[in-house]
Order: structure tokens, then C-alpha cells, then sequence
């Protein structure tokens, strides 16, 4: 979405708000696509004493595999980010700013930038996640196996303690 800022820009107090939807079903992550329904996106951009601030609220749901036993799992995600707009910047390192030339922003870009760069490096299932086994392969959630559970070497508990925390 192509926001028009220049009513914005140039009329302190001025307040632009929009909501959509921004489908990212074709969009890719890790040759998985996780975004099965549109981000829900609202956002305002207010001029306060010359200084534009766009506060943007994306709203989703995204399925993904857990990363401890790969059961698929929907996560909804709720974010809100704010950004400093400028019309034109000083120099190409402030990263404290959007630059918006021509008093224009393309929103999609922004707000799928946030997302990607806000969402959690491991996604349980559940805080208290078991896992698989290592030996079979069963999701420990859902009942134990029937592995052999041999005591390990008393030289090498050090290491399971290792692997177990």
C-alpha cells in the first residue's frame, strides 16, 4: 500500500490512519510458507511538532513446525513497531528514520520487514516441549517410548548433564 504523506508532511497536528490486509501466502521462509491467511495491518502516521511517527500494528497467525518435536503448530503473532519519518535525510547512516522522498511510503515493504526481522529465532509448540526421542523418533509428548535406557558411562555423566540442561 502506497501511503500519501504530504497532507501529513506539511499540517502539524495532521493524522493519517489506514487498515488492510496484506496477503504474504506466496512469501518465504526457510522453503516453508508460513503465512496461510493476510497480515492483518493498521496504521496511523501523526505529525507532532514537524515530526512524522508511523506506529504500525500487524496482526497474523503463523504455521510453522515446533523446533523441538516438528509438530505443525499456528502461532498468533501481534506486533507494533514506530518509525520516524523524514522527508529527505542527511546522509545514508541514520537509521534512526525512513526516508520518504516525494512525501510517499510503500507500507508493505515496511511492515514485512518488521515482521521478518521480529519474529522468534525458535517457536515451541509449548513452553514445556519434550522433544523426540534420539533413538526412535517419537514426539515424547505424546507418551514415552520404549527405547532402552541404559545408564551412561559414569566418565561421561558430565556430558549428559550437558545434553539434558
Amino acid at each position: 500500500m502506497l501511503l500519501q504523506l504530504k497532507e501529513v508532511f506539511v499540517n502539524e497536528g495532521r493524522r493519517l490512519d489506514v487498515g488492510y490486509s496484506l496477503p504474504m501466502n506466496d512469501f518465504d521462509i526457510n522453503g516453508d510458507y508460513p503465512f496461510k491467511s493476510p497480515v492483518e495491518v493498521s496504521a496511523s502516521a501523526v505529525n507532532r511538532a514537524s515530526l512524522v511517527e508511523l506506529k504500525v500494528k500487524a496482526v497474523f497467525d503463523y504455521t510453522t513446525r515446533c523446533d523441538r518435536c516438528f509438530d505443525e503448530i499456528v502461532k498468533r503473532f501481534e506486533f507494533t513497531f514506530v518509525h520516524g519519518l523524514a522527508a529527505k535525510l542527511a546522509n545514508d547512516e541514520n537509521d534512526d528514520y525512513i526516508e520518504t522522498p516525494d512525501y510517499t511510503l510503500e507500507l508493505d515493504e515496511v511492515v514485512i520487514s518488521d515482521i521478518v526481522l521480529n519474529l522468534p529465532s525458535k517457536i515451541l509448540c509449548r513452553e514445556d516441549c519434550k522433544g523426540i526421542c534420539p533413538e526412535c523418533g517419537k514426539n515424547l509428548n505424546h507418551g514415552d517410548c520404549n527405547c532402552n535406557k541404559t545408564p551412561v558411562d559414569s566418565r561421561l555423566e558430565i556430558l549428559k548433564q550437558l545434553i539434558d540442561d
